[in-house]
């Protein structure tokens, strides 16, 4: 950047001497000075030129952006501290000596956030999850000792799979977002090869985990589930993003077994940055891809033995499963977020049932159940449920316009589903099952991947490729006053 810097101000130094009428020059001078194009005359910038000053230009409006909100976020926290002070009723020597801790914190945040952060600040403990464009890692920071989870993405992965928009909008919500419901991300980081994201390690597992073990749950722990579900997705709306992506393994359990929302891959905002076209594969689809198949139905014993034999491979493919996924989001025709309501009443009709409303032995055929909803959207009469549970579940998996929740969310919060719900303090309620976690780096609640080495890849000669570099992925590095901040060998997070 300083490079760049160093072009512009000699190009405007040498601008102000040419322009300028005061400046005097010999005709030797003039006659070295290079030939100024005339009015009318087409100039030739190069493409090398033009590829300098788009970069140059979104380095400084990034560089500016990232001031500004850097003197806000500290503006906050300042008030913060003082309205803390307030409410816990301090004397004017005790709010001085907090306010002093509060000062020699923002000068370490400041001094910390100029260190430049990399792999090798992490020693690499265990790998506890994978997905098509990278893993998931249990690391510990060598300086502190705190334990995290380190997301893995490889950037050439990201751009010829187009997920650039996807990525950047991960990234922007785990900045902005309320991380009561949501996982709270300390660094995010590049290197030549890869995007690094740090997150809060939840020890709990991921709600796919837990119906995998139970089978099915009572309606009093999916009220519980659905209602945090609700608070957390909720939570996510209110900035304007839309996950589109609402599964339960991306339901994580903290150690007290209360949900947070994690991976937003898939999800959308109201950023520039954030938008890509989605699903293309599916932009040929033909009529007959989403009719009613002709296949012989599944009955529900074989259903949900299909399901989980199927359902732990699905998590791990590239191809994903399309169980949960709002069938307006496959039609292309425009979504708003009340796709993320019709996956919830997929995940509590999988609750209570044991396998989702849709499920069949291949994606097209599920495909075709979800765009087929008002036939294929059927309760067994061997599995009953309260009439309350089906009206629910009916009212998240319905037309877009009509579906509970697309206005406000009091709406769903007054169901009689969620009788009896103490919305303001759920989450300080102990969990409907207990999660049984042995320390903070406890990871029994995950699944196993021996076979992978944990030793830090060395970059490939093509990760190098100008091509693969920053530009795409400016502006990604993100450290939390939180993370650089906290202090003692703990691995609390």
């Amino acid at each position: 950047m300083s490079s760049i810097l160093r072009t512009i101000f000699k190009s405007k130094q040498h601008l102000e001497v040419t322009n300028n009428g005061s400046a005097a020059c010999s005709d030797k001078d003039q006659i070295r000075r290079p030939k100024m194009a005339t009015v009318g005359e087409q100039v030739h910038v190069s493409s090398h030129t033009e590829d300098k000053v788009t970069k140059a230009k979104v380095t400084l409006e990034n560089y500016y952006t990232n001031l500004l909100a850097q003197h806000q976020d500290r503006e906050n926290r300042y008030r913060r501290l003082e309205q803390s002070m307030e409410e816990e009723g301090l004397s004017d020597e005790q709010k001085s000596e907090r306010r002093q801790q509060h000062a020699t914190k923002e000068t370490e945040f400041l001094r910390l956030k100029r260190s430049r952060l990399g792999v090798q600040d992490f020693e690499p403990l265990k790998v506890i999850g994978r997905g098509a464009f990278g893993e998931v890692r249990l690391v510990q920071k060598k300086d502190t000792g705190h334990i995290y989870a380190m997301k893995i993405l490889r950037k050439c992965d990201m751009l010829e799979k187009e997920q650039v928009a996807h990525v950047r909008a991960e990234r922007d919500i785990l900045v902005e977002a309320d991380h009561m419901w949501v996982v709270k991300m300390f660094y995010s980081f590049q290197d030549a090869s890869s995007l690094y994201l740090i997150m809060e390690f939840l020890p709990g597992g991921d709600m796919m985990t837990l119906l995998m073990k139970k089978d099915t749950l009572t309606e009093e722990s999916t009220q519980f589930y659905v209602a945090e579900a609700v608070l957390a997705i909720d939570s996510i709306h209110r900035l304007g993003f839309i996950h589109r992506d609402i599964k339960p393994d991306n339901l994580l359990l903290d150690a007290r077994g209360h949900i947070k929302l994690s991976d937003f891959g898939l999800c959308t905002g109201l950023k520039k940055s954030h938008r890509t076209e989605f699903y293309k594969d599916l932009s040929q689809a033909k009529p007959s891809d989403f009719s009613v198949s002709a296949s012989k139905p599944m009955d529900s014993k074989r259903k949900a033995e299909s399901w989980k034999r199927n359902r732990r491979q699905l998590a791990y493919s590239t191809v994903g499963t399309p169980d949960y996924i709002a069938p307006e989001v496959f039609m292309q025709t425009g979504y708003t977020c009340s796709c993320d309501w019709w996956s919830l009443g997929v995940i509590m009709y999988e609750m209570l049932i044991g396998y989702p409303p849709f499920c069949s032995e291949n994606p097209q055929e599920t495909y075709r159940k979800v765009m087929n909803w008002r036939e294929t959207l059927v309760f067994p009469p061997e599995t009953p449920i309260s009439n309350e549970a089906m009206d629910l579940i009916q009212r998240y998996c319905c037309d877009a316009d009509h579906r509970i929740g697309h206005n406000v969310v009091n709406e769903i919060k007054d169901h009689s589903f969620f009788k009896g719900v103490d919305w303001d303090h759920i989450r300080d309620r102990p969990a409907a099952i207990p999660i049984q976690v042995k320390s903070i780096s406890d990871t029994s609640n995950f699944d196993e991947f021996p076979e992978v080495d944990l030793k830090w890849p060395e970059p490939k000669e093509k990760d190098n490729d100008p091509k693969y570099k920053d530009l795409v992925f400016i502006n990604y590095t993100f450290k939390s006053f939180e993370g650089l901040t906290q202090r003692g060998r703990s691995g609390k997070s």
